[in-house]
């Protein structure tokens, strides 16, 4: 599995409206026949600041490719890239280790 981190300062909009499209993403993700129980997503924010990570595992390359074919997923990349003024980081991670 891979692992991506998605990274950026909350710039613009409310964080209430942002929220809500974040779970919208989820619930599109949870809902969407191809990917479900495919795709890991996990949305967090650093304490203070406004700071968002967000952690993306897909099962494999296809889960990965059929993501990026879906039209809410475009919307969404959009989105976060409004929120955050355009300075989106993408991470590719390698796991080194994890808990059973």
């Amino acid at each position: 599995m891979k692992n991506f981190l998605i990274s950026y300062t909350f710039q613009n909009g409310t964080p209430e409206a942002w929220h809500a499209q974040i779970a919208a993403f989820i619930a599109a993700l949870d809902s969407d026949p191809e990917l479900k129980g495919r795709i890991a997503y996990r949305c967090m924010k650093a304490r203070t600041g406004n700071a968002y990570y967000h952690l993306a595992t897909p099962q494999d390359d296809a889960a990965a490719a059929a993501l990026q074919t879906r039209d809410w997923f475009k919307r969404y990349n959009e989105a976060t890239r409004a929120v955050a003024g355009g300075e989106v980081t993408v991470t590719p991670l390698e796991l080194i280790a994890q808990t059973a």
